[in-house]
This record gives C-alpha cells, structure tokens and sequence, in this order.
C-alpha cells in the first residue's frame, strides 16, 4: 500500500485505533472501617500511555504486561467489578481482565477479606454475603475518586466472578440465600462432598455453627442497582437456593458459564440449577474435560510442577484456549448488555 494511500486511511481513523492501547494497572488500598475489612483492590483500564509494558516480578501466571499507574484513558469506559473464588485472590482472575481491558472495558478485582489464598479466617470463609458488601463498598469507593469518576461510565456497570465469587455477583443481583436450605444440602453425602474445599479442607470444623446461624441472621439484603449485568463462572452455593421466589428481584441480565467436568461446583447442584430457577438467564457449559479451576490463570510451569488441581487440567484441557472462548463471550455479553461499544 503507498504512503498516500496510509494518510488517507488514519484521517479517518478514531484517535483511539491510531495510539496503540496498552493496559494500565493501579492498586487501591481501602478499608471498611464499619465492617473492619481491608479491601486491597486492583484496576486495570485502557491506557495510551507511551511507557513500556511490563511484566510483575516473581508472578506466578502468565498474563499480559501492563503499566504500572499509567495514565487513565480520556473518555468513559464501563466499569466491570470482578469478586474472586474462595481461598483465591484479585490477581487471580487477571486473565479475564485482560481480555476485558482490550475490549474496552475498565476493571476492579477485590481481595476478599478473610477468604483469600494468604488470609485464611474460617467465619469469613462462611459468611458469604461479606464478599457482595466488599464488591459494593468498593464500587463507591471507585466512584468518590473524582480522577476514576472521570472515566467511569457510571450507567454502565457489570459484575463477574468466579465460584463463590459467583455466588456473590448473583447475590448483587438480588438472589437471596437460604441457610436452611444450604444446611439441609450439606448434610447429604453430595453436600459433604461439596463443602470439603481444597482451599480449606477442615473448614466445617472450624465454625461453630450457632455463630454462623446468629450471623445469618443479621445479613443484610445485598441487591446493587448501579450494577446492570452479571456473569458468574460455575458459581458455587446453588444448594441455598430452593425457590424462584429467592430471586423475584433480579431484574438485569445474567450468563452462566461453567465447566463439564467440574467437581468442586457440579454443573447439576450449581450452575444448571441456578439457571433453571432463573429461566431469563443464560448458560453455557464448556463441553469435555474442562474442570472447576479452568477459570483460573494459567500458571507458569515451575507452579503447575507443585500446583495439584488448581494449576493442572486434564491433558485434553487447554486452559488458554478457554480463557479466549470465555473472554471473548463475557465481552460480547457485557457489551450487549450494557448497550455499549467500543
């Protein structure tokens, strides 16, 4: 193609499709005084910052390089909340980030207190509706920063999360949880089978289960409304919903996305289930191998070496590959959604 023919085509060309866009990463360090919860939070967003990309030091996944504290993007994106699995962490997922960044959208992953691979605390690890708060706390947390403010489309939220991170996008929904239900569940073979984490194996033990019922009762309805659409990933807690009427207030779009062969959140018990007391919603069950932990990062190889399940697919299992599907169907859903394009 001649130079002249070039010029042409970039004076139509939009600023953002001729400045190359990389990602742009900060971290927020926020505390819930009320709730005495740290709320360590990581966000990725649309940079055409100049500076060299870069990789985290000693990172044990294989993700896209980012610039630390980059400049923010000149216009409004939406925003897209992501809530970790149990035991896990906001880095965790940070392969949906970036295939969400890239399609235009502006991301906040939080580190639940309590339930992540390096603060273990049994309550929190029980007390689910903790991690919904967290999500909400943050997201005006986010929006009262007046630079963030700038750039968050604030009519176009989302929510994603992953197992029990899940559970809580659909808890922001409106879906509201059963304690008799989940304890009539877990104490079936299938139930015990279930609860028994890799993350924490003797959980159960290590709650006393009058405190966990007098919490309970104290939770509070957690509905968000700024949030519009919600995409969970084999979410876990489906035995605590019973009843369509449990979710009479959710009222925005919801994809469920899960795994054949999963074992820690059974498409049957969870997702399916979610889905057929949600008839509005939509799933999609990734066919063949694929198990509970495919939505997590890839990992390097020296952790898959030592890394068990969580880090190791079956052969026949190509992690990358179900991250693409995944991240290219989570924007597609999010985009149509939110009524948005890039």
């Amino acid at each position: 193609m001649k130079l002249k023919h070039l010029i042409l085509i970039s004076l139509f060309l939009p600023a953002y499709a001729l400045a190359q866009t990389a990602i742009g990463e900060q971290t927020y360090r926020y505390n819930d005084t009320a709730r005495k919860r740290p709320l360590v939070t990581e966000v990725w967003y649309p940079t055409a910052d100049r500076k060299t990309p870069a990789l985290k030091e000693n990172f044990p996944f294989i993700v896209e390089p980012t610039i630390r504290n980059a400049k923010l993007p000149a216009e409004k994106h939406p925003l897209i909340m992501i809530s970790h699995g149990t035991g896990g962490g906001r880095l965790t997922m940070e392969w949906l980030a970036d295939a969400l960044v890239k399609q235009g959208f502006i991301v906040a992953a939080v580190d639940h207190w309590g339930n992540t691979y390096d603060n273990k605390i049994a309550i929190d690890f029980l007390t689910p509706w903790q991690r919904a708060q967290d999500i909400s706390f943050v997201l005006t947390q986010l929006l009262n920063d007046a630079a963030l403010d700038k750039v968050i489309d604030r009519q176009r939220i989302g929510a994603a999360g992953f197992s029990i991170g899940g559970f809580t996008v659909i808890a922001l929904a409106g879906a509201k949880v059963s304690l008799d239900a989940m304890d009539a569940f877990n104490k079936t073979p299938q139930g015990i089978k279930e609860i028994t984490i890799p993350e924490f194996p003797d959980l159960i033990n290590k709650v006393d289960e009058k405190e966990l019922a007098a919490l309970f009762a104290k939770s509070p309805p957690l509905k968000d409304k700024r949030i519009k659409a919600v995409l969970a990933m084999s979410p876990a807690v489906g035995q605590g919903f019973v009843s369509p009427v449990q979710f009479k207030e959710v009222d925005i779009p919801m994809y469920i996305i899960s795994a054949q062969s999963d074992s820690i959140a059974p498409v049957k018990t969870n997702a399916a289930h979610y889905h057929r007391l949600m008839p509005k919603s939509k799933l999609y069950v990734v066919r063949g191998k694929a198990g509970h932990y495919v939505f997590l990062n890839e990992a390097i190889p020296e952790v898959k070496k030592t890394g068990g399940i969580i880090f190791n697919d079956d052969p026949a299992v190509s992690r990358s590959a179900v991250h693409e599907l995944v991240g290219n169907m989570a924007a597609k859903f999010f985009k149509e959604s939110l009524k948005w394009q890039l």
